[in-house]
């Protein structure tokens, strides 16, 4: 079990999206949630909302896998939809993109949650300096940090200190 520690100042959830139908007549960027995508969604946010968790922003790309999974964890956190944040670049993005999104968001956000693709949402999560490295990110995994800085545009190079990592195959 994991404890928030006062100290420090910002937590970052990247979430990778649930599983998506193989729709080999739609483009990548279309491909909607499969059956068990549509099942592990609002279970993993369930059990994100009971580690009382807060979270103050939804990010994501606009993919439509990613957006359908943020969409399901706004709905279990009682938020609106139309509040979720659509970023394009985090759209198959490499570590250093994802980082760049970390450091634009705004600082009134004490708690976002990041809704992207793999590889680069595993090599992001690896590139933290957390203290722990994973092989892969399954779909609707939840890797969660958190920072000293006070600031976003400070987070990269902050100490971050590992919280969880929980995925639907994690009984």
């Amino acid at each position: 079990m994991f404890t928030f520690n006062p100290l420090i100042m910002k937590t970052l959830l990247i979430i990778r999206h649930a599983k998506a139908e193989n729709v080999f007549t739609l483009h990548d960027f279309e491909r909607p949630l499969n059956d068990r995508g549509k099942k592990d969604a609002p279970e993993m946010a369930d059990r994100l909302r009971g580690k009382k968790i807060k979270i103050d922003a939804f990010v994501s790309s606009p993919a439509t896998r990613a957006n359908q999974t943020a969409k399901y964890f706004a709905k279990a956190y009682n938020k609106d939809s139309a509040e979720i944040i659509l970023i394009t670049a985090l759209y198959h993005a490499a570590p250093e993109v994802f980082f760049e999104v970390v450091n634009d968001l705004d600082d009134t956000f004490e708690h976002v949650a990041i809704f992207a693709h793999n590889p680069g949402i595993t090599e992001f999560v690896n590139e933290l300096d957390a203290g722990i490295r994973i092989d892969n990110m399954p779909t609707c995994g939840i890797f969660a940090v958190q920072s000293t800085s006070s600031r976003w545009v400070d987070f990269k190079k902050s100490k971050k200190e590992f919280l969880f990592f929980d995925y639907p195959k994690n009984n």
